[in-house]
């Protein structure tokens, strides 16, 4: 999801984490700059990233909250907790140094708690949840690490739930025709499917003697 972010020159440490978190940071520099590069269906959350003037950074976040209408999540040095609770209008914070894990489900929160959230973007099996629209995959409210093409072949397995597929017939689907890395990739890839998923469901996916896997 589109995250725009102040200042326009933040961290690298912050653009490391919601990047990681699936997330599309857009820096702004002020009100009519985050006016100019609102995306097509408004921000879903803005950061604001405080650096030495405290006043200054809250102050915008106020801003912004109410120009956009967007919830906003401030990140803030440990010294700063105190002064946090006194002063400022936003939704949520996190202390710095930033965990992408932490920032990822307060964002994910401020965003269901705003009413905005697109369930048609979600994908449930079980107690699996993918979102789409970030490409976050979590378990039991517990997130997942997946590489892309992890998640696009669990995506794949999500959607299709109960037939069995060939490891040509998943190569096309997931990978794409242009695709020569071979049937060994799938099974590469189903072997490290299942052991993010973990013990317990890792049995969701099948392997089907001489013909391919079936999900579910």
């Amino acid at each position: 999801m589109f995250i725009a972010i102040h200042p326009p020159v933040p961290s690298q440490a912050l653009i490391g984490a919601l990047l990681a978190a699936g997330h599309h940071p857009v820096p702004v520099e002020s009100l009519a700059d985050a006016a100019r590069k609102e995306p097509d269906g408004g921000w879903r959350a803005i950061v604001v990233e405080v650096g030495d003037d405290l006043g200054l950074a809250l102050g915008m976040a106020a801003k912004l909250r109410t120009d956009q209408g967007a919830p906003v999540l401030v990140v803030a040095d440990r010294t700063r907790t105190a002064d946090l609770g006194e002063v400022g209008d936003f939704d949520d914070f996190v202390l710095t140094p930033v965990d992408a894990v932490e920032l990822s489900v307060r964002l994910r929160r401020l965003v269901g708690s705003s009413g905005e959230e697109n369930h048609d973007d979600v994908l449930h099996h079980r107690d699996l949840e993918l979102n789409t629209a970030t490409y976050q995959a979590t378990v039991a409210g517990e997130p997942r690490d997946l590489t892309y093409m992890e998640y696009e072949l669990l995506r794949f397995f999500v959607e299709n739930p109960g037939r069995v597929w060939s490891r040509e017939q998943i190569l096309s689907k997931v990978w794409g025709y242009d695709y020569f890395g071979g049937s060994r990739t799938v099974d590469v890839h189903v072997r490290r499917l299942r052991a993010k998923l973990g013990e317990e469901r890792s049995s969701w996916i099948t392997t089907v003697r001489s013909v391919g896997y079936r999900f579910g």
